[in-house]
């Protein structure tokens, strides 16, 4: 048996787990919160393991991998809120970039 889940199923899944909380999703501005607050997280790592500023022993280290995880939590969790289809959303998104942008950068040879 795969794990492998679609877009459609994992916002299921979220929306089966925050379901079972009286409190449900946060509002939207907590939400918000949250997003800002992880990619600070997600930052840290990347600094840490790309960039010039490590961090201080005291600080735990945590995987990108991990970060980008808990960052995609709360935009399921927003979009499960506002009602969003995050794979009708983003297919809409790849078809602008697909249409608009299209020949904004150079392409690799064929």
């Amino acid at each position: 048996m795969s794990n492998e889940l679609t877009l459609n199923q994992l916002q299921e899944k979220v929306d089966r787990y925050i379901g079972q909380f009286k409190e449900g999703y946060f509002p939207p501005f907590e939400l918000m919160a949250r997003l800002t607050e992880e990619i600070g997280e997600l930052s840290r790592e990347v600094q840490h393991v790309y960039g010039q500023k490590k961090k201080k022993q005291s600080e735990s280290i945590n995987s990108i991998e991990e970060e980008l995880g808990d960052l995609f939590f709360v935009i399921v969790c927003f979009a499960n809120s506002q009602g969003i289809r995050l794979d009708e959303t983003l297919l809409k998104v790849i078809n602008k970039y697909e249409t608009r942008d299209k020949d904004r950068w150079t392409r690799k040879d064929e």
